[in-house]
């Protein structure tokens, strides 16, 4: 590999058993996992967690000696999560893609780190293997989080970067990176549609992305030619129920109010836990086709393109329903959609009393902004098939 992504890289193979030693025996490490677990008690009493903790983790990774073998015990242990705080986790589109073959999945944003998991884990129990993953180092905010999210091949998006020649080296790096994962190394890309979770719940695709992604084509090479040598293959992911969904509401009710919002220090990693964690209903993963060559002319219509192909894709639950109903009102689309799930009328009755109850749990303030989050994919669907459409509520101003 170039020593020019040696700064954003994930690891290699000869460094995971020197990372894992180190990430074994950072006390960091061991408190933060105690204070997730037990808040209380690990606030006055860290010391009793970290023996426990630091023998826990040399078990778990005992058997970690190389990349592959640490994310089949990160593997092994996300799906266990997933199966106790997911419904059911479904896969279309997977048959239309070529498991020998490189791609950058450009995939809609809900969550910060269940998000690409899911992708790799989809993709990896479909005969694909696991994609590198592109992640800001704004969420890298302690050393031990870098190590986990390097070895589980990730790489680093410099977001933090000031400066202007400085943010295009990062840029010209990132770009070139990519096109060298997927071109020279044959080796997929998992990328976010846009910096940062589509909090409304309106996915859509930053054009930015895109002209950062042709920085790194030949000085001769045609815009459409360099594009089309990615691959790109749009991601939609769905979630029955967001575990977040209370502190996007509180943050965007925030924004509104008072035009800003200050993230707490190491507020990202809260989110990630809670993420993790909390329950998620039914998850549905849906891969579309590479983009065609008309789809590729400019950063327009590629972004115009993966945002059509998100929405037409996006598996629409019985919580995006139900809050589309309370927000807007009834929509000829709703019963074809509501058919779709093939619910009886009393799961259905379940599931409208489970939801709106969570909903009443949250500040009256935060609820509509809440609702929006869920509703606004039926909204985009919606529009997309040329119905009518309304405007958002509770998305970012």
């Amino acid at each position: 590999m170039s020593a020019d992504f040696e700064d954003i890289r994930p690891y290699k193979d000869s460094e995971v058993p020197r990372v894992l030693a180190r990430l074994v025996a950072d006390p960091e490490l061991h408190d933060t996992i105690a204070r997730m677990k037990y808040p209380r008690l690990a606030r006055w009493l860290p010391w009793v967690f970290r023996g426990p903790i630091k023998a826990r983790l040399e078990e778990a990774f005992a058997g970690a000696s190389d990349v592959a073998s640490f994310q089949q015990v990160i593997g092994h242990y996300w799906w266990g999560l997933m199966e106790k705080q997911t419904r059911d986790i479904t896969v279309s589109g997977l048959e239309k893609l070529n498991p020998k073959a490189s791609y950058l999945f450009i995939c809609n944003h809900r969550d910060i780190a269940v998000d690409p998991a899911v992708v790799g884990l989809c993709l990896d129990r479909g005969g694909f293997g696991t994609p590198r993953i592109a992640i800001g180092d704004n969420l890298l905010t302690k050393p031990f989080t870098s190590d986990l999210m390097r070895l589980n091949k990730s790489f680093i998006v410099k977001r933090s970067v000031s400066g202007r020649r400085e943010k295009l080296a990062a840029l010209l790096q990132l770009s070139g990176y990519i096109r060298h994962s997927i071109c020279q190394e044959n080796s997929s890309i998992w990328i976010a549609q846009r910096e940062g979770r589509a909090k409304d719940g309106l996915d859509r695709t930053d054009t930015a992305l895109i002209k950062m992604l042709s920085l790194s084509k030949g000085k001769e090479q045609e815009f459409a030619e360099a594009m089309g040598q990615l691959n790109i293959v749009p991601v939609t992911l769905s979630y029955e129920l967001d575990p977040c969904d209370g502190y996007k509401a509180r943050e965007l009710y925030e924004v509104e109010k008072h035009g800003s919002y200050q993230k707490s220090e190491h507020e990202d990693l809260k989110s990630i836990y809670k993420g993790i964690v909390g329950e998620k209903g039914l998850v549905h993963v849906a891969f579309g086709e590479p983009l065609t060559a008309d789809e590729l002319e400019s950063a327009d219509t590629i972004a115009a393109a993966i945002d059509q192909h998100v929405i037409e894709n996006y598996h629409q639950h019985s919580s995006n329903l139900i809050a589309y109903n309370v927000l807007h009102g009834d929509h000829p689309n709703l019963s074809t959609m509501r058919e779709k799930l093939a619910l009886s009328d009393q799961e259905w009755a379940e599931r409208e009393q489970q939801f709106k109850q969570r909903m009443q749990e949250l500040p009256a303030e935060h609820r509509n902004i809440a609702l929006a989050g869920y509703a606004n994919s039926v909204v985009s669907q919606i529009g997309l098939q040329g119905q009518e459409s309304h405007p958002r509520e509770g998305g970012d101003p």
